[in-house]
């Protein structure tokens, strides 16, 4: 047995790991390469929240952010799907992959659902439950138990492999059930371990029970932004790590491991800390590069001369919706679908907005330099 938990022998013949609660005995050693990385981080990650308060329209920006990460996140555990085929879901349009791209959407309604619901409710075995009944709603998953913890063995390994073959089977039902019952405990205990490693902590404890017949990994990586949403430690969610995890995939998966067969918590939290970085960093670079885009597009407004009152507002949308149409368009500013129409054309030959498709009714436009900036690193696996 390590500090993590050990493997034990189940009455069928298997080994099952059964983890420890939270928190690791001995306590987390702070080395010198540890401290840095959190420093750096707890400053990066202010950095980015400081933006977040400070900036107008941000939850324009964040409604976007939202998309990205749920289709990261989704991509990570295998999703084919891609940054126009949500936005052509949301056009009610027809798609061969509308069951991968279902999954990205019930992960956005879950996000926000959950960011919703932390205003007035803490986090909890209850929160979990209606985040993965949303999950894996109309989809894949949806004949996996949604909103339940499992009732039977999972495993995880290649593909086709048996619970022999499986390179790590979590604890059995009865196990877990106790184990999720303890990281709830752990959520609301007094900790003197900063923000960040706690959260580090919650997402291996939470990917070590496996709760869940399916979806553990995306609601694994939810937990982080509900966490630091709820301890009041980011106003605005803004931090999201899919992007990294999805760049160091075998890398994520191995740290996680290296954890339940040495306890070595210390290199996980390393690599934690590096993902905070790297993805906030990212984050405000994308946030400026958006800014300069938006600042740029107001003078095209103005060189163009279109001097309408809603043109600002219609830029605005534009951040939050980055495919509208006109009667999209005529239903947010609240003007007639001819003023829509007129206002839609002048953002055209200002090109700022271009035709997706030149269908003659339902006419699709894109604000492309904007999507073509969100959708880094967007492509499937």
């Amino acid at each position: 047995m390590n500090r993590s938990g050990q493997y034990i022998m189940q009455p069928t013949g298997y080994k099952a790991f059964i983890p420890t609660p939270l928190p690791p005995i001995p306590p987390i050693h702070f080395d010198e390469q540890v401290q840095s990385l959190l420093e750096r981080a707890n400053l990066a990650m202010g950095r980015l929240d400081a933006m977040g308060l400070f900036l107008p329209h941000i939850d324009n920006i964040i409604a976007m952010y939202v998309r990205k990460e749920a289709l990261l996140s989704s991509q990570i555990e295998g999703t084919q799907a891609t940054l126009e085929d949500i936005f052509a879901y949301e056009e009610k349009a027809h798609l061969e992959n509308v069951q991968d791209v279902k999954d990205v959407v019930n992960y956005i309604e879950a996000l926000n659902h959950g960011l919703n619901r932390l205003k007035e409710f803490p986090m909890s075995i209850r929160l979990i439950k209606e985040i993965h009944q949303i999950l894996l709603q109309d989809g894949r998953g949806k004949e996996k138990s949604p909103g339940d913890f499992r009732r039977s063995q999972n495993w995880i390994g290649p593909a086709g492999c048996t619970l022999k073959e499986a390179t790590f089977v979590p604890p059995p039902p009865g196990e877990a059930y106790n184990a999720v019952g303890e990281l709830e405990l752990y959520f609301h205990k007094e900790s003197n371990l900063p923000v960040l490693v706690n959260c580090a902590l919650i997402h291996y404890q939470f990917e070590t029970i496996h709760p869940f017949l399916d979806g553990n990994g995306r609601l694994g990586r939810l937990l982080t932004t509900f966490y630091l949403c709820w301890k009041n430690v980011m106003q605005k969610p803004l931090l999201y790590l899919s992007y990294y995890l999805k760049q160091h995939r075998e890398e994520y998966y191995d740290r996680l491991n290296l954890v339940r067969k040495l306890g070595d918590y210390e290199q996980w939290i390393a690599f934690f800390l590096k993902a905070v970085i790297w993805s906030s960093e990212s984050a405000l670079t994308t946030i400026g590069k958006i800014l300069e885009l938006k600042e740029r597009d107001k003078k095209r407004l103005m060189a163009e001369k279109i001097a309408s009152p809603f043109a600002h507002e219609l830029l605005d949308y534009l951040v939050q919706k980055p495919h509208v149409s006109v009667k999209d368009v005529a239903e947010h500013l609240k003007v007639s679908k001819q003023t829509a129409n007129s206002l839609i054309s002048q953002f055209e030959r200002a090109s700022i907005v271009k035709k997706v498709a030149a269908k003659k009714r339902n006419r699709i436009y894109c604000y492309q330099e904007y999507i073509d900036l969100l959708a880094e690193g967007t492509m499937p696996l």
